[in-house]
């Protein structure tokens, strides 16, 4: 059974969530705090995690960068919950390694339509190839989910896998942001294009690719993003 991982100080709010999502056949493990979801996630290795942004201690931003950065724990799907909308708060929440974020007040409905939107994503939006993708210094392993810079271990996120692969499997192609957001989030995106971007940037970052002078992924104005890295 998929297991997810609630995490929210409001009880009020963790308990509807985690019931609604029970009810719609999920099992859940519902804590008040990130350091219990740290330790809960750590421990028991749920398919998906729902982080409040603000919670005591640890915030929900911390808990995400913290599983990320653990081998064990960076597969886990991650979706924050938050009550702050300003653009930087939400690509804060991207940059640290998020799948998704909703924001507060929220019909619990809603949130378990985002759950399942990313578990159908992940499930269903990896495409498999016989032999890894090479280019000069890169190399990605579609089947393994790896990916190597200079012979060194690149750590991605699920979602910043998918978006590295759907880039770097079709070299030289334009896509716009809506074709991502269909190609790796899935048809039912619940969200709006800016996504793709913060994840862009912190691919970028993480690929050491820098914006303006982009060796692998660069910028068409207007139009979206191409993969331009030299074959290797």
């Amino acid at each position: 059974m998929t297991v997810v991982l609630v995490a929210d100080d409001d009880a009020d709010i963790r308990d509807l969530v985690a019931f609604k999502l029970e009810q719609s056949g999920l099992e859940v493990i519902a804590v008040e705090d990130g350091q219990a979801a740290l330790e809960q996630a750590r421990a028991h290795r749920p398919t998906l995690a729902v982080l409040d942004v603000s919670m005591p201690g640890l915030s929900g931003v911390d808990v995400c960068r913290m599983l990320r950065a653990d081998p064990a724990t960076a597969g886990i799907l991650i979706i924050m919950l938050t009550a702050r909308v300003q653009e930087q708060d939400v690509e804060g929440g991207f940059s640290a390694g998020a799948d998704d974020y909703v924001t507060k007040p929220f019909s619990p409905r809603e949130v378990t339509a985002r759950v399942k939107a990313v578990l159908r994503r992940d499930r269903g939006g990896r495409a498999e190839r016989d032999e890894a993708l090479r280019f000069d210094g890169l190399m990605i392993d579609t089947v393994g989910r790896e990916v190597e810079a200079n012979g060194t271990t690149v750590m991605l996120s699920s979602l910043e896998f998918d978006l590295l692969a759907a880039l770097a499997g079709a070299p030289g192609r334009v896509f716009s942001r809506a074709q991502l957001l269909e190609r790796v989030w899935g048809y039912d995106f619940y969200g709006d294009e800016r996504v793709v971007d913060v994840h862009i940037r912190s691919l970028r970052a993480r690929l050491g690719d820098p914006a303006g002078d982009p060796h692998l992924i660069a910028t068409v104005r207007g139009a979206g993003y191409k993969f331009v890295g030299s074959p290797g």
